[in-house]
């Protein structure tokens, strides 16, 4: 069973006030290019994060606006920015690292800062046809010079998915693995 590896760089997920605060009143996300997965997208709006030991450039806000800001990083993210995050799924930001989110119009300090699960974007016929349940947690087998075996990979489960795996850059970088490179399915 293969599946396409979707490699998540750092990115931002920002609520409809933080947004305000960030970039103004009445602002709005302007779409700079859809994503593999349907209706989410990368903005051309980018903001800098700002931890206790560094600050990151030129991060991106990732649409549409979301319930709750959130703030994806890789762990040599979190050493430039002087954090340490917890690793989470996303939208699950209990005990998430402090982070500052600074915009052109306003800054925000909030506990939004995590290390997103390795997870399998899935809809309930793929669950059938591979075999997995919603929450389940299976395996990717990478080959080639720096292959291996990824463990703990969360599946999601939703009709508007679209089948992938996402890993972030760490991963991605220790593998040698590319977007849209494939990988083993491996149900436990």
């Amino acid at each position: 069973m293969m599946i396409r590896i979707g490699v998540s760089a750092r990115h931002v997920h920002v609520s409809d006030e933080d947004l305000r605060i960030l970039f103004g009143d009445g602002y709005k996300l302007t779409k700079k290019v859809d994503l593999s997965q349907p209706g989410q997208y990368a903005c051309n709006e980018q903001v800098v994060l700002e931890g206790p030991k560094g600050v990151i450039q030129k991060v991106r806000i990732l649409g549409p606006e979301r319930d709750k800001t959130q703030v994806e990083i890789s762990r040599t993210d979190s050493f430039v920015l002087g954090i340490t995050p917890p690793v989470r799924n996303s939208g699950d930001l209990e005990d998430a690292a402090e982070i500052t989110i600074i915009g052109p119009k306003g800054k925000i300090t909030k506990n939004a800062a995590i290390i997103a699960t390795r997870h399998i974007h899935a809809t309930s016929m793929d669950a059938k046809k591979y075999g997995f349940k919603d929450k389940e947690f299976v395996s990717i087998v990478v080959k080639g010079e720096k292959g291996g075996i990824l463990e703990n990979v969360y599946v999601r489960i939703s009709d508007k998915f679209s089948f992938e795996a996402h890993l972030d850059t760490d991963d991605a970088n220790a593998f040698l693995i590319n977007n849209e490179d494939m990988a083993e399915l491996i149900i436990k």
